[in-house]
């Protein structure tokens, strides 16, 4: 009852304020506002806007044939079933390093490490190496994935590069959800006598799990979207690949999703065919993105 007179009292009281503004902040106060409201507008129109360009240029040529089959001048066929194959291996490869690599790095930084001056140290790298071009990233992954470590131009050589070019983003998103944490729980939950770990485990992950998979997200979007790093990497085949025979998982050498969109429209000016790559692009990506929610939620509870 006390808490709810408290609340009218304060509702009434910036009523009050509120109606005892000035004409100019009024003016001011209902011109911000109309800014805010016109950019989140423009936002969702831009967004739809794309979609549904994409959407109508994209569905005339999206049949069942184009999605299942491959690239064949023999047999006259266009489909992207291989660059579909690959684009799925290079997204669970990539994730299946580099999230517990990014999580735990942002784990020991938040909770383990007492060495300030190397922990700034280190978030300053892992910000200058989040705003480098992918184009260095990809010469650096030729370099020593291809040439060094002597995996050639295959989708594992592609997927190391990302790994290294999606860490500095999972491990930043990661740092930030941890540090949303209340100090009050950590020793709230020492103070019960839980170990350290098992705090982590227990109390701070599940708060900051939101976070987590927001950096998995964007990770998914940047994998999803890089054709420079696979085009020097991963090479640019259109064949359909077996990863389970021998030597497959490091032998195998194709295109993505990304690439192919670039190959039909760059080098053969398809842009029909562009266009439905880059629909069934951005329905794997809504799709990977909203198990990605899902999956959070789980762990969560």
């Amino acid at each position: 009852m006390t808490n709810a007179m408290t609340t009218t009292s304060a509702i009434q009281t910036a009523g009050k304020a509120k109606s005892k503004l000035s004409p100019r902040r009024k003016v001011y106060e209902v011109g911000m506002r109309t800014l805010l409201y016109l950019s989140a507008g423009a936002t969702c129109l831009l967004l739809l806007f794309l979609i549904g360009y994409i959407f109508v240029e994209g569905m005339p040529n999206l049949t069942w044939e184009f999605l299942t089959t491959e690239e064949s001048v023999l047999n006259d066929t266009v489909g992207i079933l291989p660059a579909i194959q690959n684009t799925v291996y290079v997204v669970v490869v990539t994730l299946l390093f580099a999230l517990p690599l990014g999580v735990g790095a942002a784990i020991y930084l938040t909770e383990y490490a007492t060495n300030r001056k190397l922990v700034t140290a280190i978030e300053f790298a892992t910000e200058t190496l989040a705003g480098i071009p992918s184009i260095l990233y990809a010469l650096v992954g030729m370099l020593v994935f291809c040439q060094m470590m002597k995996l050639g131009t295959t989708l594992l050589a592609g997927s190391l590069t990302l790994v290294i070019m999606t860490l500095p983003t999972i491990i930043r998103t990661t740092q930030e959800s941890l540090k949303t944490v209340p100090q009050g729980y950590r020793e709230g939950a020492l103070g019960l006598g839980a170990g350290k770990w098992h705090m982590i485990r227990t109390i701070v992950l599940p708060d900051s799990i939101d976070g987590i998979v927001t950096g998995c997200i964007l990770s998914i979007g940047r994998i999803v979207g890089e054709s420079a790093v696979l085009m020097f990497t991963a090479g640019m085949s259109t064949g359909l690949q077996d990863f389970f025979s021998k030597g497959g998982l490091t032998h195998s050498s194709g295109a993505t999703l990304t690439v192919a969109l670039y190959g039909y429209a760059k080098e053969n000016a398809r842009f029909d065919l562009a266009f439905s790559v880059a629909l069934v692009l951005l329905v794997i990506t809504l799709v990977i993105n909203l198990a990605a929610k899902l999956a959070g939620k789980r762990l969560k509870k």
